[in-house]
């Protein structure tokens, strides 16, 4: 399985989008769909894209299929973050969060390092370098995870 595209809210979504597809060397659009909304595609253009909806936006069921509803701003911070590739390297992803204003650092996860970035400072977003994605992959293992936790 591969994760192909995750949602988000941010209080400025194009800001959002624009960071996320620098980092992910691609490309910012507008998401028609929902007003207010965007989306970062990856420099692969294969699909893998993050949505960036505003914090006063909620998906909803609709009759046949998703609808979007909008109702009061939610800028509380959230459990539910993600990790991303990036081509950049760490200091570039550093620095590009930095002159944001937002808090960037690189942390140690156990099997891998990223660069926790705090987006609009409420939401996680680990973006992780070359470097960073082998040493991902080579730890982030079922194996692995239950040796680590002592699951077996």
């Amino acid at each position: 399985m591969t994760l192909l595209h995750v949602s988000i809210s941010a209080s400025d979504p194009a800001r959002v989008a624009a960071f996320l597809a620098e980092v992910l060397a691609g490309e910012a659009q507008p998401f028609p769909p929902f007003p207010g909304c965007w989306i970062a595609f990856a420099e692969t253009d294969d699909g893998t894209a993050v949505e960036v909806y505003p914090t006063t936006h909620r998906l909803v069921a609709g009759p046949a299929t998703i609808a979007c509803a909008v109702g009061e701003t939610d800028t509380s911070a959230t459990f539910a973050h993600v990790a991303l590739a990036s081509p950049l390297d760490r200091q570039a992803v550093i620095e590009r969060a930095t002159s944001e204003g937002w808090l960037a650092r690189i942390c140690n996860r156990g099997p891998f390092e990223c660069v926790e970035v705090w987006i609009e400072g409420r939401l996680l977003v680990e973006i992780l370098d070359p470097g960073m994605q082998a040493d991902y992959r080579r730890g982030m293992t079922t194996a692995n995870w239950k040796a680590m936790f002592s699951l077996e």
